[in-house]
């Protein structure tokens, strides 16, 4: 089975911020443009930023394997390498995490590398590799 890409349209404030951080710092590449919108190409998936500033808030947090995750969040699932490159170039870039890269469920089903940032609208990111993409949709035992 091949999985196609998905597309998230999603609020900003800013878009000449918004586009410094997915382009410059997150690496993706620019697709259409628009007065109040804005295209990238985000490992092969499609995100749209709309400017809107009144549709960005603060994301609420629940306790996950003892760190503070913001409930509202998305990203992609990465392979290990690319996981940790992602990872190397974002520390390079000195974003601020909301959670720093690190293995997550250790030694347990689901385990995980996981990494949450905010973008300058504070909508929160997280990116994740699993060893085995069998492990992503494994129950918890």
């Amino acid at each position: 089975m091949t999985i196609r890409p998905f597309h998230l349209a999603f609020p900003v404030q800013d878009l000449p911020t918004t586009r410094e951080f997915y382009e410059t710092i997150l690496g993706c590449t620019v697709g259409r443009t628009a007065d109040r919108w804005i295209d990238f190409n985000l490992f092969g998936h499609q995100i749209t930023a709309h400017l809107c500033p009144d549709a960005v808030c603060p994301a609420a947090t629940n306790p996950v394997d003892g760190k503070k995750v913001p409930v509202q969040h998305w990203g992609v699932i990465l392979e290990m390498e690319q996981w940790q490159q992602l990872a190397d170039r974002l520390q390079q870039h000195q974003v601020e995490f909301v959670i720093e890269p690190y293995l997550r469920f250790q030694g347990k089903v689901g385990e995980q590398a996981t990494m949450f940032l905010l973008d300058p609208s504070g909508n929160a990111l997280e990116f994740k590799a699993f060893r085995s993409d069998d492990a992503i949709f494994a129950p918890q035992g």
